[in-house]
């Protein structure tokens, strides 16, 4: 770990090159960029985005998937004291013009053909007015090096030497599932402390090769993905989109070591598992986290997968980290929580009016400390109703706190639904079908009911191998949970809608 904390990503990857120069840091097609070359080249581009005007308080925006050149990127824009703005690779383009406008950032990083996808028609016939160009990452990332003074440019250094902790790193936009989407404004300060944190927690380290297949453009796979791996001396292996095949063919060619993701991940992995013999051996840990992770789940990534340093934790891009698990926990707190605060924040549980509610009573989550976000862009009507005056950032979602301090998730306050009066947490039910024998997903909503306001519907997607009815379902799910939860319906399908970073669109799901 790099030891003392440099104050930005940029100081960070300039340190990593000097303590690490020829450890690899990042792996990609076969090929590796050691610690020093990642710098080297950062700082090439650096100086090219200098000669284009680019300068502190400046946004630029990178749209494309995984990859070391997406990595490259980043450092560049922000050593040149711009901040990052990440877009999701699965929006249309009056999405990402509304967000390139509001952000007004001035260079737009993109790849051309990424699943079929050319980024820059999309967004064609937007009307950018700050936006002054684009940069082809897989083609042209090596003509704006060129075009700058080199690695050696001194206005690199000079601009590096005028931004710190306070300076915005990036802005990172929410997934807009319950209204337009909203910037979030980070700073270095707020970010690399909780990274640093987490790599601890994790024992992410020097040797380690760490499988990232959540998106760049989320917090997950920047902050405690790549910039990680930089704090960490460790290998960024990144995964432009994560398919099960070929996530296999990585992990057992590269011996990847270190895999994070949503439960659906390795749900799919332990799927595959079941059809045919893979080789795991080299997986040590990660993490998960999400409203719903099934305690039997989470034992079967550390039995069968091999992950016996896989802990739970809890974070959201208003605040990367909220909690965590640490290591020497025992395996069913590590199953059955998300951890306790992440050190350097408060939580609580909190009743409708903001007071803390006593412990095991269920109530909206609240965090406080140095990983709360500076606010929404340009929003301060919808940063003072998320971050409350005594500084409470209000999560929106619903969970309780045992004696000791963990919290365990029951679920998002938009996804509860109210079924013949009584409260239903579709968490908690799917955490109940995960012990049927024969289901290896489900995911619940609530839709409407004449008689009862709202009663739930289950997807499932049923285990290789094995076979049950809708009648079957409910007929278990009727011995196993009290009648309110029991869904009244069922819909066996062979895969979940998922966005892009593996969580479940239940959006989806209630128009089907």
């Amino acid at each position: 770990m790099l030891d003392p904390l440099p104050p930005t990503i940029p100081h960070a990857a300039e340190a990593a090159a000097r303590t690490w120069p020829q450890a690899p840091a990042v792996l990609e097609h076969g090929e590796v960029w050691s610690f020093a070359e990642l710098w080297q080249r950062s700082r090439a581009v650096a100086s090219g985005l200098l000669a284009r005007g680019v300068t502190k308080g400046d946004r630029v925006a990178i749209w494309a998937p995984n990859s070391r050149e997406w990595i490259v990127a980043a450092i560049a824009v922000m050593a040149c004291g711009a901040a990052v703005v990440t877009l999701n690779t699965r929006l249309k383009g009056r999405e990402a013009g509304d967000i390139l406008r509001r952000t007004r950032a001035r260079l737009l990083f993109t790849v051309e053909g990424f699943l079929g996808i050319d980024y820059r028609a999309l967004i064609a016939g937007e009307d950018l007015p700050a936006l002054e160009g684009t940069v082809l990452l897989d083609s042209g990332l090596d003509a704006l090096g060129a075009a700058g003074q080199g690695a050696d440019d001194p206005a690199v250094d000079a601009a590096m030497a005028a931004i710190d902790a306070d300076t915005i790193s990036d802005i990172l936009f929410t997934s807009g599932t319950t209204g337009s989407p909203k910037g979030v404004l980070m700073t270095y300060g707020r970010v690399l402390p909780q990274a640093a944190i987490w790599c601890a927690n994790t024992r992410l380290g020097t040797g380690d090769r760490y499988l990232i297949a959540n998106p760049f453009f989320h917090s997950f796979g920047m902050k405690v993905g790549w910039v990680a791996c930089i704090l960490a001396g460790a290998t960024a292996v990144p995964m432009p989109q994560f398919d099960v095949n070929a996530a296999i063919d990585l992990i057992e060619r590269e011996r990847i070591t270190f895999m994070p993701g949503p439960p659906t991940i390795f749900q799919m992995l332990l799927a595959e598992r079941d059809r045919r013999a893979w080789d795991c051996s080299s997986l040590r840990g990660g993490t998960t986290g999400a409203a719903t992770v099934p305690p039997a789940l989470v034992e079967r990534i550390r039995t069968e997968l091999g992950m016996v340093d896989l802990i739970t934790a809890y974070g959201m891009t208003e605040c990367v980290n909220i909690t965590t698990c640490v290591p020497g926990d025992d395996a069913e707190t590590i199953a059955g929580t998300c951890g306790k605060a992440f050190p350097g924040n408060e939580v609580r549980i909190a009743g409708p009016d903001g007071s803390e509610l006593p412990r095991g009573e269920a109530g909206e989550i609240l965090v406080r400390g140095q990983g709360v976000m500076l606010g929404y862009l340009d929003d301060p009507a919808a940063t003072a109703e998320a971050i409350d005056a005594d500084g409470w950032l209000h999560t929106g979602d619903v969970g309780t706190m045992d004696a000791r301090g963990y919290v365990r998730i029951t679920d998002r306050m938009k996804d509860l639904y109210i079924s013949g009066g009584f409260n239903v947490y579709p968490a908690e039910v799917e955490k109940l079908l995960a012990g049927h024998p024969a289901i290896a997903m489900a995911a619940v909503v609530g839709i409407p009911d004449e008689r009862l306001g709202e009663v739930g519907r289950a997807f499932v997607v049923l285990r290789p191998g094995t076979s049950a009815s809708e009648a079957d379902l409910i007929a278990w799910s009727r011995e196993n949970m009290a009648n309110y939860k029991v869904p009244r319906s069922f819909i066996i399908v062979d895969d979940l809608p998922r966005n892009a970073s593996g969580k479940v669109l239940k959006t989806e799901l209630r128009k089907g």
